[in-house]
Formats: C-alpha cells, sequence, structure tokens
C-alpha cells in the first residue's frame, strides 16, 4: 500500500480470484482515423496511482480487487486476425470474474467483448456510450466504425441494443434509420441534455431488461472534445464529463452486466494528462457503481 491510497493499490495479478478482471486489447488496426489507441491500456495502467480510492460524496473508500490479465498480444494485427485472441483473453476473465474490464485498443474490441459471455446473442444487451451509431457497412471488413453492424449480422437483435450520446453531424441518415427499424433505443446528446443522465440510463437499461447479461462499451468519443481531447472521433458538443462518470458508475451498478469497455483513447492527440486522468476517473466509477451492487 502506498502512503496515499490510490487505485493502483487495487491492482492484482491475474491469479487473483478478484470480483473484477482487467484485459488490455491494445488493437490498432483497421480505424476509420489513424492512430495509437494501442497505447491506451498502458497509459491507463500508469494513471491509476494519480487517482484516489476515498469518494468525498459518498463517504466511500473503494475496497474492491482488479485482476489484471495483461494485454492481448495483437500488435500489427488486422481485426479479423486480433479477434480470436481478444475473444479467448475476454472470456477467460468472464468465467472468473462478476466483472470485466476490456481496455482498447479501437472500438472493433467491442465485438469480441459481446461473443466472450458465450451466450445466444439473443440473450445478452448492448449498451453503447458513444456519438456514433457504429453501423458503417461491411463491405470493406471489420473496422472501428461498424462492430455493432457486425453484431448485428452475427445475429444480435436491435432490440436488445441501446445506444446513447448520438451527435449530430457524426452519423448518417441510413445508419440512425437502421437503428431505428430494428428496434435500438436511440438516445440522442441533446436528448440526454434535455431529460438528464440518469433518466437515459434508466430508459437504456429498461430497454435490456429482458436479456440475461449486458455488455456496456464505452467509447470515449462521446465525451465533448473539449473535455476529452485524446479522441480522434469527439466533437464540440458531446457529453460533459460528469455525465458520462454518472453514466458509468449507474451501468456498473447493474448485476447483469459482465463486460465494461473504454475504447478509441488516442494518447498522444493529448499533450496534457486531462484524457488520462478522465480514463482513470472512468475505472474509479466502475469500481464504485460495482460496489453498489
Amino acid at each position: 500500500m502506498s502512503g496515499w491510497p490510490n487505485l493502483s493499490d487495487l491492482i492484482v495479478d491475474k491469479a487473483s480470484d478478484a470480483p473484477i478482471g482487467l484485459v488490455g486489447a491494445p488493437l490498432n488496426m483497421g480505424s476509420v482515423t489513424p492512430g495509437r489507441c494501442d497505447l491506451a491500456p498502458g497509459l491507463l495502467r500508469a494513471t491509476l496511482r494519480r487517482i484516489g480510492r476515498y469518494d468525498v460524496e459518498t463517504l466511500r473508500e473503494l475496497q474492491t480487487l482488479v485482476a489484471d490479465h495483461g494485454d492481448v498480444p495483437v500488435a500489427g494485427l488486422g481485426i479479423e486476425e486480433a479477434t480470436p485472441a481478444i475473444l479467448a483473453a475476454c472470456k477467460a476473465s468472464v468465467e472468473r470474474h462478476r466483472l470485466t474490464l476490456l481496455i482498447g485498443g479501437n472500438n472493433a474490441v467491442t465485438r469480441p467483448g459481446v461473443h466472450a459471455l458465450g451466450l445466444p446473442l439473443n440473450k445478452v444487451g448492448l449498451i453503447t456510450l458513444d456519438a456514433h451509431f457504429d453501423m458503417r457497412d461491411l463491405s470493406r471488413g471489420l473496422g472501428n466504425g461498424n462492430p455493432v453492424r457486425a453484431l448485428i449480422e452475427d445475429g444480435l437483435p436491435g432490440r436488445n441494443i441501446a445506444q446513447i450520446g448520438l451527435a449530430p453531424f457524426a452519423n448518417s441518415a441510413d445508419m440512425h434509420r437502421d437503428a431505428v427499424e430494428g428496434g435500438h433505443l436511440v438516445v440522442t446528446i441533446g436528448e440526454v441534455r434535455d431529460a438528464g443522465i440518469d433518466q437515459a440510463i434508466d430508459h437504456a437499461l429498461d430497454h435490456v431488461a429482458h436479456c440475461d447479461a449486458i455488455v456496456v462499451d464505452c467509447d470515449i468519443d462521446v465525451i465533448d472534445r473539449s473535455q476529452f481531447p485524446g479522441a480522434p472521433g469527439a466533437r464540440p458538443g458531446g457529453m460533459r464529463a460528469e455525465d458520462f462518470f454518472a453514466a458509468v458508475r449507474m451501468l456498473a451498478t447493474e448485476p447483469k452486466v459482465r463486460v465494461m469497455d473504454l475504447t478509441e483513447w488516442d494518447p498522444p492527440l493529448d499533450p496534457t494528462d486531462l484524457s488520462a486522468l478522465t480514463a482513470g476517473r472512468w475505472l474509479a466509477e466502475v469500481l464504485a457503481g460495482f460496489e453498489a451492487r
């Protein structure tokens, strides 16, 4: 233990029977915007020593241990090549831990995270915090812009999908139409601002309540660009960081949530430590929510 209790105190060896597992998936190939998302898992770990464990709002100190399974060796691999290894590593964590944190890498890691549950897809719910539908066409293969489309092609029903934070001028009319006609719950960033993040998350959880297990995809570009400059897909007018933190904590409270990913963080885009500290706070909020189960 360090003199100042911080999140790094809670990271333990992968052999631990900790209730939460962490898997790094530094997948970088196939991104719409080339970058270095592969650096994110390592920087997240390094940042944890700067994030305290005591929540002055709730008067509670985080205690939950996180078993670190390390990074999946996917350097230089395309999405198709990397997917089996990411799926296997995530599945091994899911089988041992009540919650698995899958740290990308780009958003293509979400698909193997869903399949890692080992359940029929009609029993799996997917909630995305994302500025984008991630429903680009699959004709050119898998990419970080089409994991939701790929999962639908795999058999994930649209009625099992809730998408929160969709941004203006960041999507196409075809994607929006397909999502609505497919039965997705669609909550735009404007609707989040108007009705509040609590209502958006409540609606999302109600939408997937019929599912046996839930995956939460936290694409960091849902946050306003000024508050997370290290996300290539983020734009001005996005979700406030405080709403993002509240959403993550609420979602982690739900026992059916078995996998939560963090994707699309490209550290070199932010020469400051703002993005890193925001990502570190994400993990703190996950733990706080988990401990409230």
